[in-house]
């Protein structure tokens, strides 16, 4: 998928620009879907009977080019994420910042949202750490971000923390390294967020903006 033509944009235009082609994607691989779903196939059914020739119970022309679609959506799916990433890291990434003072690189370790919930068998129940210290298993109620992938406390200006919800979004399949105070001290994990892990979300985890005091 040509993607050059968004070169030109601000990175934060971009980053909605990718998040749009991205929603018509989806959109346009679950009405493909659903032609395969009405034949009763997938994308290895065969099309031919035993003897070779075109199944009868399958509208093969429907359901031929819908799946040389989906193979296509699904390569443009995988560019579009991969360069949404790359934006987003660009983004909220503080080395990208006009300014650097002692402030500034002091706000970088103070958290600034905090974990009020943890499903069950969820990506972020299961999220580890390979420190050769210890190990710590999942994020826990409490836990407070001070790094999520490249965000920080100075990505957030706005009190939302929609930055975290395209983080996740973009980097679906892929481990986020994520910081957390956790009673005082610090902890480093890996999480991987991913569909299908029998809950509401990509990591099964609320997360809640978080100021001292709160």
């Amino acid at each position: 998928m040509d993607l050059s033509y968004l070169k030109d944009e601000p990175p934060a235009q971009r980053a909605k620009s990718l998040m749009k082609l991205k929603e018509n994607i989806e959109a346009e691989l679950e009405a493909h879907f659903s032609i395969l779903q009405a034949n009763g196939v997938t994308m290895e059914t065969p099309l031919v009977d035993t003897e070779g020739f075109p199944r009868a119970d399958i509208d093969i022309w429907a359901v031929r080019p819908a799946r040389v679609r989906i193979i296509e959506l699904r390569n443009d799916f995988k560019a579009v994420m991969e360069e949404m990433s790359k934006v987003l890291e660009f983004i909220y990434d503080p080395s990208n910042q006009t300014t650097q003072d002692e402030a500034e690189a002091g706000e970088e370790e103070q958290p600034y949202a905090k974990v009020d919930g943890v499903a069950p068998s969820s990506p972020a129940s299961a999220a580890v750490s390979s420190s050769l210290v210890y190990i710590v298993t999942g994020l826990l109620r409490e836990d407070l971000i001070v790094k999520f992938g490249g965000l920080t406390k100075r990505s957030f200006t706005t009190g939302s923390l929609q930055p975290l919800v395209q983080h996740v979004a973009a980097n679906e399949n892929r481990p986020i390294s994520i910081e957390v105070l956790r009673s005082g001290e610090k902890k480093t994990l890996s999480l991987v967020p991913r569909k299908g892990w029998g809950g509401r979300g990509l990591i099964g985890c609320h997360i809640v903006p978080y100021s001292p005091g709160s």
